[in-house]
């Protein structure tokens, strides 16, 4: 079994190596895939990434959204001794500056973010899932440690949904102690709950 690093690195170059148009494509179809579910349609509290690295992009999941009437929130890197995230609200047209990573995120003060605990969904970006719903990251932890509660909870929200390609499902992750489950994967050609 190739280790989690070959893993990402050979998942990382297959992603990035799509063109344009199958980018645009797989992102439609696996945001499409999404809003359909009972889950996005109840849920009024929505974390959305911003893509980076030819991660599936989001956006079309933030426009319907807003176009409901829901609460969208993109995560925030918090101070470098912690290592996890906050959630700022995100609204049509708000200036974004790039965080340490070169990722894009809401200027806000750490006062005024919002609570992981009391988000109803969180779109996480992902390198590869399984069957079994664990998930492999870019590395840095930020979400593990951000929603280690729903370790010992999966069924607490806010339910943690994996946007990816249908090529980024491989058969097995070994479960590390600290990794917290997906409850769902949307991709290109399927949904799968966990």
């Amino acid at each position: 079994m190739p280790t989690i690093k070959k893993i990402r690195t050979a998942i990382r170059k297959q992603r990035r190596s799509l063109s344009r148009a199958q980018q645009r494509f797989a992102s439609q179809a696996a945001c499409n895939r999404l809003t359909n579910h009972p889950i996005f349609i109840r849920s009024k509290h929505i974390a959305i990434y911003w893509p980076n690295d030819g991660e599936i992009d989001p956006t079309p999941l933030l426009e319907k959204a807003w176009r409901l009437g829901k609460h969208c929130y993109l995560p925030v890197l918090a101070p470098l001794d912690k290592k996890t995230l906050g959630f700022s609200r995100y609204r049509k047209n708000q200036t974004l500056r790039n965080n340490r990573y070169g990722i894009p995120e809401p200027a806000t003060s750490h006062s005024s973010l919002y609570p992981a605990w009391a988000l109803d969904i969180v779109i996480t970006p992902l390198v590869a899932f399984d069957q079994e719903g664990n998930r492999i990251g870019m590395g840095g932890g930020y979400y593990d440690r951000t929603f280690h509660f729903r370790a010992k909870s999966p069924t607490r929200k806010p339910a943690l949904i994996g946007l990816g390609h249908h090529f980024q499902q491989i058969d097995c992750i070994p479960a590390r102690a600290w990794d917290v489950p997906l409850t769902l994967a949307a991709t290109d050609m399927s949904l799968i709950e966990f």
